[in-house]
């Protein structure tokens, strides 16, 4: 995305609907990297009268695939910023938390933990402003807020994150930012119970993948989906059965170490992002295609997995048994 042409395409859009005052002010491009988001950042101005009555400042997502948007063309991103210009107003935007709010209170109060960042979310959004989680973290006592965030995310809701000064706490601070847009498909990580959860580590026979070395069962391994939740869409994820069969679970997982995972999980948002598949221990190889991401396959998607395969970190064994196979 290019900040001067989308400032072009703006001032086309207004001369062929003959707008002499913007309703849209875009002030600059933001990304927020650990989460693969990119937002625009602009300014709604309201008018009545010919006057500006009211203003909305904020970041746009333009690129988020917990909510489903994906906009990689100038012009399409600005018919995407006016169509949505109308639910920012302060009136329709007031109705739109109030509504959410009515719907955690009736389906979601349990939730006591993640429900207090959404109150918090919702009450600085009606107020047009950024929410800072530390606040929330004092009155919660929670110490992975990340994870409550992304839970939010998951039930399909458009968020916002940046880093900002909090008078409160009087400190930089990460803020998000609920935006007022109907939600997406809910989307979020496959689930298993304990009693599946042992069934895989039986079936992989505690068998550290990453140190290629089978380990007692208290050993701390965690099952790794091989195909990356950074690459799932909402038809991607899955319920895993109780009763899945070895062969099931073989195709599907592997098992490593939490830090391995987080490592992993490093990886394949870089390439995600860039494009350029990681690779094990500094060894440049791929049992198929090479460290570029394959041309035809999608980002996301269950067809996105099919360029995942040959990279070593989507299926470690495979990876070092091609390895073996070609050195020997």
């Amino acid at each position: 995305m290019n900040i001067g042409k989308l400032n072009e395409e703006l001032d086309k859009y207004l001369k062929e609907h003959k707008i002499k005052k913007s309703p849209i002010e875009i002030k600059s491009l933001k990304k927020h990297t650990k989460a693969s988001e990119y937002y625009v950042h602009i300014v709604f101005h309201y008018y009545q009268d010919d006057k500006k009555c009211e203003r909305w400042e904020g970041w746009i997502p333009y690129h988020n695939r917990r909510a489903g948007i994906d906009i990689n063309d100038e012009s399409e991103l600005i018919e995407y910023l006016v169509s949505i210009y109308p639910l920012l107003k302060k009136e329709t935007r007031s109705e739109w938390y109030d509504k959410e709010e009515k719907l955690w209170i009736n389906k979601h109060s349990k939730r006591t933990i993640t429900k207090a960042y959404f109150d918090n979310m919702t009450q600085a959004g009606k107020l047009g402003q950024w929410a800072c989680r530390k606040c929330v973290d004092k009155t919660t006592k929670s110490t992975n807020n990340a994870r409550r965030i992304q839970d939010i995310k998951e039930m399909g809701y458009t968020t916002a994150t940046s880093t900002r000064f909090c008078a409160s706490c009087k400190e930089k601070t990460t803020h998000d930012l609920l935006l007022p847009l109907e939600r997406a498909k809910p989307t979020g990580y496959e689930t298993w119970s304990s009693k599946l959860r042992e069934k895989i580590m039986e079936a992989l026979n505690y068998y550290d993948v990453y140190e290629d070395r089978f380990v007692s069962k208290h050993a701390h391994l965690l099952p790794d989906h091989k195909f990356p939740e950074i690459r799932w869409d909402a038809d991607t994820k899955e319920i895993n059965a109780e009763d899945m069969s070895n062969d099931e679970i073989v195709a599907k997982f592997q098992l490593m170490t939490n830090q391995r995972n987080e490592q992993k999980r490093e990886v394949c948002r870089t390439c995600y992002q860039d494009g350029k598949r990681g690779y094990l221990f500094g060894i440049k190889y791929f049992y198929k295609g090479d460290e570029n991401w394959p041309d035809g396959i999608p980002k996301t998607g269950k067809k996105a997995e099919e360029g995942c395969v040959g990279c070593g970190w989507y299926d470690i064994k495979e990876w070092r048994k091609n390895l073996n196979k070609l050195l020997s």
